[in-house]
């Protein structure tokens, strides 16, 4: 397993990064993730579509919320063409009580807990807390990744205007 360390901060402090770190151009990998229903989701469902990828430590966290409910109000602006999707090592069960008193509607949050796929091989699984970095991936209908930012501290949250700039291109 590559590791990279030093590539994201908490709280100023470095962490380490399991997996291979994707580029622009890349084809997303496929992976397995559960809904809020405990149903397997394969991303691969979700081509032929645009999509952004957000990928959070925690939604129980106040950064992670933020960020989930602003992209829930960007989804309505969005075409319908786009869908978003927030993944994190959350339980589903933690996930929908959080969607159900958030009122989140247009976001469709996925959980990585069982077998950290999605954080390896999206590179964005960190060693000391397996949690996700906070990371943003723009995927296109045949399944490019045309756009990644990833958040340097993990305590901050993303340049939203970025990324919808990235989605509108596509």
């Amino acid at each position: 397993m590559i590791e990279r360390k030093g590539a994201v901060t908490f709280n100023g402090n470095p962490l380490t990064l399991l997996g291979n770190e994707l580029k622009v151009g890349d084809k997303a990998p496929n992976v397995t993730l559960l809904s809020n229903d405990m149903q397997e989701v394969e991303l691969f469902k979700f081509k032929g579509r645009n999509v952004i990828i957000s990928a959070v430590p925690s939604l129980d966290t106040p950064v992670c919320d933020i960020e989930t409910k602003r992209f829930n109000r960007y989804a309505s602006e969005l075409d319908e063409n786009v869908v978003i999707l927030t993944i994190s090592m959350d339980l589903p069960f933690a996930q929908k009580r959080w969607c159900g008193a958030s009122e989140i509607d247009k976001v469709i949050t996925l959980s990585d807990y069982k077998d950290a796929s999605f954080g390896t091989l999206y590179g964005v699984l960190i060693k000391e807390l397996r949690l996700l970095a906070r990371t943003i991936f723009v995927v296109d209908k045949e399944g490019i990744i045309t756009y990644i930012q990833n958040v340097g501290e993990i305590t901050k949250e993303p340049n939203y205007n970025k990324v919808l700039e990235a989605v509108k291109k596509l």
